[in-house]
């Protein structure tokens, strides 16, 4: 199926990333997924990074249409939606260490923890099978 957001981007595949996650709002909540163990629209909207309500609401639609988030009805509160990333949202995560480790470098403020990045640095393959675990349960 050709989206008709990106079908004149001449195969751009920067283009075509910003397209699918390109926003500052996308990717918190990207990360809130894969690291934070956020699952449910108020934890999104208590992560501390005062996202609107309109704009989340915007974004998960957005992540879930491109095929990076699932939405599911929860399974013991049945008025709640639960979020998880799927496979290919899932892929992103050597992008996303990527970034951590870039910014850990050249952001004096950065919140990674310590011996986070010492276990990226050190082996990240097995950080990363770590993470997926964590993601599958």
């Amino acid at each position: 199926m050709v989206d008709e957001r990106t079908k004149d981007w001449s195969g751009c595949p920067v283009r075509f990333g910003m397209s699918q996650f390109g926003d500052k709002w996308s990717f918190l909540i990207i990360r809130d997924l894969m690291f934070k163990g956020r699952r449910y629209n108020h934890e999104f909207m208590e992560a501390g990074e005062g996202i609107s309500t309109n704009i989340l609401a915007r974004r998960l639609v957005d992540l879930e249409r491109n095929g990076i988030i699932q939405k599911k009805t929860d399974l013991v509160k049945k008025s709640k939606f639960v979020y998880s990333l799927t496979e290919k949202g899932i892929e992103l995560m050597p992008m996303m260490l990527a970034m951590m480790d870039w910014a850990e470098k050249y952001d004096p403020n950065t919140e990674v923890p310590e011996s986070f990045i010492k276990r990226l640095r050190k082996d990240p393959e097995a950080l990363r099978l770590d993470l997926l675990k964590d993601l599958q349960e």
